[in-house]
Order: structure tokens, then sequence, then C-alpha cells
């Protein structure tokens, strides 16, 4: 099996070999501030495994955005076809993530969240006896996710998590106190950053005419893929009898992605829509921070909307056991339940102000760098045992 790898190490012997797995957009933006306060600094050897949606065009082949942010030590494994089977998917990334371990032999791998792809790095990574720490476990949602996520947290060694409720989950599930860090949210790094890019350079570089507009990001759910056409349906009918203007962003390419991107055909040509299959990470932070809200059923609008102080609409089960939030309106998948919540979202003041820090300071790269400077870190024992309560 053969890995494609860009910009090897520069020769300089580092003490730890670190490998960061992603597999979407989403969580690539999570994992950036980490993985670059660890390659810039020359204690560890930073590689990086791009697989699942960064490596399909149709998803806009994000790996390019991994290029573009200057990492290096990239590989590229395309582990999915056209066929929508999670399971499949699943053990594609376990036997290609296997084989690249056995060639990198890293100290540490490192995992984001509920994907399948996360998942197979931490089979891997324990059934090789290598630390694996999952950033953002402890987390509840629904779906399959949270049976992934739970999973991914159970058989990883470290965790790196957003709060204290997370960590507490975990400890609940039997996981030992001492091997949780709490680190926050580390895309809070990047969205606060005075590095990300003024809207103006924002909409010009992705043609966006509109002076206001909100987002639009509505994704699969598995366990509810017999209804998803028509869910997907009822969406695109409530933005356009909105009559608003919406930024589009593609569904990730779970079971009944097809159903969506079928539904976003019919508003193919309006002048009232901008269709996109991803957006760079900054320049997604900068749209979303002076957009009138977003609505779908995406994460962004329980973590980073309220963070921006934008409000969200959230429409179904995706995300309904997340977070509670005053600027976070809870809809069904009805189209007149959309549309009402939408005559909701007008009457909710926007102050433009953080929400409570449930999700860190924006130092998650700095404190995750501390501890992997610290000696015991790497001493955290491999064999995992149940803490009783």
């Amino acid at each position: 099996m053969t890995f494609l790898q860009t910009n090897s190490s520069n020769g300089v012997t580092l003490s730890k070999r670190i490998v960061f797995l992603t597999g979407t957009r989403a969580d690539f933006g999570k994992l950036k501030s980490l993985i670059r306060i660890t390659q810039t600094s020359e204690r560890f050897d930073v590689h990086i495994f791009a697989t699942g949606m960064h490596m399909h065009s149709k998803y806009g082949k994000t790996v390019n955005e991994i290029f573009k942010s200057g990492f290096k030590n990239i590989y590229m494994y395309i582990n999915h076809d056209e066929i929508d089977h999670m399971d499949r998917t699943l053990a594609k990334t376990i036997d290609g993530f296997s084989h690249y371990i056995a060639e990198t032999r890293p100290d540490l791998i490192v995992v984001h969240g509920d994907r399948v792809e996360a998942l197979a790095g931490a089979i891997v990574g324990s059934l090789n006896n290598i630390l694996v720490a999952h950033i953002e476990g402890g987390e509840i949602s629904g779906t399959i996710d949270e049976l992934i996520r739970h999973s991914v947290s159970k058989l990883s060694h470290i965790h790196f998590v957003a709060n204290d409720t997370a960590k507490k989950r975990l400890i609940q599930m039997g996981e030992l106190p001492e091997n949780i860090f709490v680190i926050g949210s580390p895309d809070i790094d990047v969205m606060f950053s005075k590095n990300l890019p003024s809207l103006e350079t924002v909409k010009e570089y992705y043609d966006i005419p509109f002076a206001n507009y909100a987002i639009a990001m509505f994704h699969p759910v598995t366990t509810e893929v017999e209804s998803m056409e028509e869910h997907a349906r009822n969406f695109v009918d409530a933005l356009v009898e909105s009559e608003k203007n919406y930024i589009v962003i593609y569904p990730n390419n779970d079971m009944g992605s097809d159903a969506i991107l079928k539904a976003y055909s019919c508003i193919r040509g309006n002048e009232r829509f901008k269709i996109y299959p991803s957006l760079r990470f900054e320049y997604f932070l900068v749209l979303l921070k002076n957009s009138e809200f977003i609505i779908g059923n995406s994460s962004a609008g329980i973590r980073e909307a309220p963070e921006y102080g934008v409000p969200t609409i959230d429409i179904g089960t995706r995300q309904s056991n997340r977070a509670k939030l005053p600027t976070v309106i809870h809809s069904d998948y009805d189209k007149n339940s959309i549309l009402a919540a939408m005559d909701k979202i007008e009457h909710i003041e926007r102050s433009g102000k953080k929400s409570p820090k449930h999700f860190g300071e924006g130092n998650s790269d700095k404190l995750f760098f501390g501890l992997l400077t610290q000696e015991e870190f790497w001493k955290i024992n491999k064999q995992k045992q149940f803490q009783e309560n």
C-alpha cells in the first residue's frame, strides 16, 4: 500500500512522533491550532493522515486546505467510494491507517469527535499499543454520532475535553479522572484570532453579492435515512419561501447526503442562493460572524454561532441533546415549523458578545502543548481499567 507524503521532516531529531487523523473540514478546523503549535516546535515530529471527505472532489477535496495551511508531512488516503455504507468506510479506514502507522510508528495518535475515521484511528491505536488522545469526548448529541463518540472515548487513553461537564460524563463512563484534561474547544483558538480575513476579502473570494444573508447547513441523520428526502425537501422549501439570501454549504458524506444534494438541485441558479461544497475554515468563521443567523442541524449552530452571538435555528434531532442556549431556537422538520422559527429569530436580541465560556478561553493549543511537554504525560498507562464511581 502506498501513501502519498509531502514535505518530509527536516532531519532534526525529535523526541516524540504525533499523528493527527482528520477526515472532514469540521474536524480539521478543530485540530488546526493543535497541529500548528506542535508542528512548529522542534520537540515533536508531527504528521497528518488526511482521509474521508478531504479526499472527495464532490465535497470540495478539502485536503487542499491542509496544504494551503502550510502544514507538512501530509499523507493522503482514500477510504470510501460512492456507496453509502459507513461500516465499509470504517473497515477500509482501519486497513489503511493500520498500514500507515506500521510505517510511521507514532508515539501518539490524535483523533477528534464522532466520525468513523476517528473510530478507526482509536481502534488501530489501541490494538497496536499506541497512546490515543481524543479531542472533545464526553459530548452528547444523538443519532449514531453519539454512539461513535463514546466508543472512541472508550478506546482512547487520553481525553482533551471542552468543559467540566464533558469531563464528568467521561468519569461516569468509567474513565480515569487523571487522564482527562479540560482545554476548551480548539476551534475557539481560531475563532477569535486576530488573523482572520476581512468580510470584504471573503465575499470577493467566494463571489458573494449579498449585503445580508443567513448560512444554511443541513446534514443527514443516519438513523432517519428513510425520511431524509422529505426532510431535505421541507428544509429547502422553507428557505425559498422565506425570501432571504442564503449561503448554502454541502452536507457531510454520511448516508443520506445524496437526498440533501438532490433537494439542493432545485435552488441552483436561484439568485438568492450561493451553494458551496466547502469553505475555508477561517473564511467560514468570518461569514458566520457576520450572518443574520445560521439554520439547519450543524454543530456550528450550537458551538460556534453562540460564541459570536449569532442566532441559530436548529432543525430536527441531530443536535437535540446539545447545550440549550438562549440564541438557539429548535424546530421540527415540518416546513411550517421551520418558518415559525424564522419568525421567532427576528426577535432575538443579538448582543455581539460571546456566550458564557462553555468551550474555553481560546488557548486550547497552549494548554495542549503544555501537557505534551510534560514527561508524565507520555507515561500514561496504555492498559485501561474501568474506574468504579
